[in-house]
């Protein structure tokens, strides 16, 4: 039986040849086995996106904001997310919340 790690690389491969669907599905396995594994929740909100599924997308989204509240490309993520299903004021919100991390980061670095 693969591991999460296995899954995901399958997932990631499925992507790069164009099988959306199985790779959603090795997502969610990676996931039924980390329900924490935020690469997975990247990987499957973004195929979902790709195959049009924007609500599916976003609940992966948010789920990983959720494991990952202070990263700037899990906020991102979910901006795009929001994008692409049309819903611009929520883009926005989440886009403003990665540029507030970033520049935090970058403050704490003292860049």
């Amino acid at each position: 039986m693969a591991d999460k790690w296995e899954l995901f690389d399958q997932g990631v491969d499925a992507v790069a040849d164009g099988k959306l669907r199985d790779a959603v599905q090795r997502y969610e396995a990676a996931i039924a086995l980390d329900p924490e594994f935020a690469d997975a929740w990247q990987g499957l909100a973004l195929a979902l996106n790709d195959l049009g599924e924007h609500a599916r997308a976003i609940e992966a989204g948010k789920r990983l904001c959720e494991l990952m509240p202070d990263d700037v490309l899990a906020h991102t993520t979910l901006s795009r997310l929001y994008q692409a299903a049309g819903m611009i004021p929520e883009a926005e919100a989440e886009g403003g919340k990665a540029r507030i991390l970033d520049w935090k980061s970058q403050l704490k670095e003292g860049t």
